[in-house]
């Protein structure tokens, strides 16, 4: 909105408050830039502040510079498993090579159609990983058999509007950090094998692993209140139960919506 418009908008409001020296100071109409009269740093900079999804990608609708800003690598990057060439920046065939590539803070858009394959990925940063699809069935992580999950998380991460589905072992293994889990779906192997299968697993919270790590009895009490994690609106399908811990995390506030043919959950993993 125009700052001008603004100053109006208050001042029939507010009219005792319009006095002579106020009018005076208010800036020239031609001296007021728009966000187009940005130079592309300024403006990718503003862009960055907003969520990636739906925000960030509405945004690319705008005109063909802000679609070019709004999908720019140094903003997110992208799978993209039929890409042909290897050279385009920020545009990866696997997850694999995303997630090494990227720096912390980066968002991952995973490209929507198919299967992506994945097994054992150690996510060590905090990063963001999202479907491209428009619902979470049309971006798939399936993790095959012998794998202990599709990915191990030991930062905090969010993953959003993704489907990961574990023949055996886990959808996603929860080392440390803090994990949010938005508009997913889990899938498991269903029986005979659902003993053997769980959507998430968490470790966090473990005295030997933290131990491990950090020596001081101040840092291991600040290093346990940074675990937890988060399931908001997330259909989970298979496996004997929805969560298992093995630290000292628990299962808190939880919340199930009934729809015709699914359950979808909310609930957090944290300390007591």
């Amino acid at each position: 909105m125009d700052i001008t418009k603004i100053s109006n908008f208050d001042n029939e409001r507010h009219p005792k408050r319009i006095a002579e020296p106020r009018m005076k100071m208010r800036m020239k109409p031609e001296l007021l830039a728009s966000l187009n009269n940005l130079d592309d740093g300024c403006l990718m900079h503003i862009l960055s502040f907003l969520s990636p999804i739906p925000d960030r990608y509405n945004t690319a609708l705008v005109c063909h510079r802000w679609r070019y800003l709004a999908c720019h690598p140094r903003l997110w990057l992208r799978v993209d498993r039929f890409v042909k060439d290897l050279t385009k920046p920020g545009v990866y065939p696997s997850i694999e090579a995303a997630v090494s590539a990227a720096r912390p803070g980066d968002t991952i858009l995973i490209g929507a159609g198919g299967n992506h394959r994945v097994s054992n990925i150690q996510i060590k940063k905090p990063l963001c990983l999202i479907g491209g699809g428009e619902i979470p069935d049309e971006t798939t992580l399936v993790c095959s058999r012998g794998s202990d999950s599709a990915l191990e998380l030991l930062s905090t991460c969010k993953l959003a509007n993704l489907t990961v589905k574990a023949e055996l072992g886990c959808c996603l293994l929860h080392r440390s950090g803090r994990l949010t889990i938005d508009g997913c779906v889990l899938q498991c192997e269903t029986n005979p094998l659902d003993h053997l299968s769980c959507p998430i697993v968490s470790t966090a919270g473990n005295e030997e692993d933290i131990l491990s790590h950090v020596e001081v009895k101040e840092a291991v009490v600040e290093k346990i209140k940074g675990h937890s994690v988060s399931v908001l609106q997330t259909r989970i399908e298979g496996g004997a139960k929805a969560v298992s811990t093995s630290g000292d995390l628990v299962l808190q506030r939880v919340r199930v919506m009934y729809s015709k043919a699914y359950l979808y959950f909310w609930f957090d993993v944290d300390h007591e």
